[in-house]
């Protein structure tokens, strides 16, 4: 359990920090940062803390699709936009698109190492994975047909508002499925418990 808990909070800061660092490129957001950059923009309230209250707001929404949150879900809405907000009043802004691709790229491998470390906690989804699984259980819709959907309308909306959407949203989008893929076997504690209890069982 504590190992669980290191990797949870350990997972979240570091995913709130990569998404500052992509911020921070300049080239680009994933569609979520999108959404929250342009409310920000257009509230003055700070992009992190605006990540706080959308996740809280998309948790709102799992209620009819009945859904329960567990003690990452909480953990999520808590850490990642604190992490973020944090992150971005000490990393500066980059100059030079070399330079910005490079720096989105090292923030886009956070995300997926944090991605790796808090999905592999096991203690529940994030408010948005949470929002696509609800879809599917409520209403039949595939994931990848759900997340299209759900993805599709924040990155509009976040676009209309203001945010950012360039390369790094492309490359977010191609990038961030194979990444976790890899990052996740490498932190899932509970096939590691798994494959532990199957050796002593033999």
């Amino acid at each position: 359990m504590p190992q669980r808990i290191v990797h949870l909070l350990v997972g979240l800061a570091l995913y709130g920090a990569g998404c500052a660092i992509m911020v921070r490129a300049g080239i680009g957001l994933d569609p979520w940062t999108v959404f929250a950059q342009g409310v920000s923009l257009q509230t003055g309230i700070g992009i992190g803390w605006v990540t706080n209250i959308v996740g809280f707001l998309v948790l709102l929404l799992w209620i009819p699709l009945r859904q329960k949150p567990g003690v990452g879900t909480l953990a999520n809405i808590l850490l990642v936009g604190t992490s973020m907000q944090a992150t971005l009043a000490v990393f500066p802004a980059i100059d030079g698109f070399a330079l910005q691709v490079l720096v989105f790229l090292l923030g886009m491998m956070l995300v997926a190492v944090a991605s790796g470390l808090y999905i592999g906690a096991d203690f529940g989804p994030g408010p948005r994975d949470g929002l696509m699984t609800g879809l599917r259980a409520r209403f039949g819709w595939p994931i990848w047909a759900a997340r299209l959907v759900v993805e599709a309308s924040v990155l509009l909306a976040g676009w209309l508002l203001g945010g950012s959407v360039g390369l790094g949203t492309i490359l977010f989008a191609l990038g961030i499925g194979p990444l976790v893929h890899r990052t996740l076997p490498l932190f899932d504690l509970r096939r590691r418990r798994d494959a532990r209890r199957t050796v002593s069982a033999a």
